[in-house]
């Protein structure tokens, strides 16, 4: 069946060409009314396209987190510039606190339309790394998202997610799924890296190995904070 990705009633996409293993294939600008939401790199083109759906009329630009791919262009558009807290209203939008990718990442609220920068992505998981990020915060932020009634995800990065509640619940599952490997890897004598990276995230290609081992990082240091670590794996 084929995906429908095309845009919600009130919402225009602008894709930036800036695709990576990580950008999928390009960060998802948005824009709704007269705000732009992620402005995303600051390419000359992609800012002229944004230019282009706002037909002449800007108010404001709103942000999901701070990320470059996601921010850099924000100051070129001479309006304000605005990265929410969770509850505040920005125009059109209700920010969600929704921290695991980075601390500052909200998403965005427009009726039943939710942006969620890097916080749900169309395809493929999410990048999480310690320190800046926190996998028990994602998770409790996913669980937030759940609890809502959502009609349409419009994500940082990939294709509309029609079946909001769908994906959240895969997104839950697989990060709780890829715990339990983990737990199963320590217990049976594992402790390097690159042994927990074969065992866990065997299905990780080459040029996502290196975020793998971060995200690796932030689920050892989840483990650690509820004492799930054993004492010879720190």
């Amino acid at each position: 069946m084929p995906v429908r990705d095309t845009d919600p009633e009130g919402v225009t996409r602008v894709r930036a060409a800036n695709p990576s293993a990580l950008t999928l294939d390009g960060t998802n600008t948005y824009v709704v009314q007269d705000w732009v939401v992620d402005p995303g790199p600051a390419l000359p083109a992609h800012v002229e396209a944004v230019r282009g759906a706002l037909n002449g009329s800007i108010e404001g630009v709103v942000l999901t987190h701070s990320h470059a791919d996601h921010a850099e262009a924000a100051e070129l558009f001479g309006v304000p510039v605005v990265l929410p807290v969770d509850g505040q209203e920005v125009g059109p939008f209700r920010a969600l606190g929704t921290p695991g990718h980075s601390a500052d990442s909200v998403c965005l609220l427009f009726g039943d339309v939710c942006f969620t920068g890097d916080t749900v992505l169309g395809t493929g998981s999410v990048f999480i790394a310690p320190g800046e990020g926190s996998l028990s915060a994602y998770l409790d932020s996913l669980r937030r998202l759940r609890e809502l009634d959502l009609s349409v995800i419009c994500p940082g990065h990939g294709p509309y997610v029609w079946d909001p509640a769908a994906k959240l619940d895969e997104y839950i599952s697989h990060r709780l799924d890829r715990e339990r490997r983990l737990v199963d890897a320590l217990a049976s004598g594992l402790r390097s890296r690159d042994e927990l990276l074969d065992a866990v995230w065997s299905d990780a290609p080459a040029e996502l190995r290196p975020a793998a081992a971060l995200t690796l990082a932030a689920h050892l240091e989840k483990l650690s904070e509820e004492g799930q670590l054993p004492d010879d794996a720190g």
